[in-house]
C-alpha cells in the first residue's frame, strides 16, 4: 500500500464523508465517523457505524 500523505489523507478523508452523507439524506440514519491509528498499515483509517 502506498504512504498516505497528509494531502492525500484530507482528500480521502473528505471523500469518505461526502460518500456518507449522500445516501443519510435518503435514509435519514445516524452515523458516526471514527478515524483510528491502523498499526498493520501504519496510517489512519476511517471506521463509519451506523447508530440507531
Amino acid at each position: 500500500m502506498p504512504a498516505l500523505t497528509r494531502r492525500g489523507f484530507i482528500a480521502a478523508t473528505l471523500a469518505a464523508g461526502a460518500v456518507r452523507t449522500v445516501p443519510q439524506i435518503a435514509l435519514r440514519q445516524k452515523r458516526v465517523l471514527t478515524l483510528v491509528y491502523d498499526k498493520s498499515i501504519g496510517a489512519m483509517r476511517a471506521i463509519d457505524r451506523i447508530v440507531p
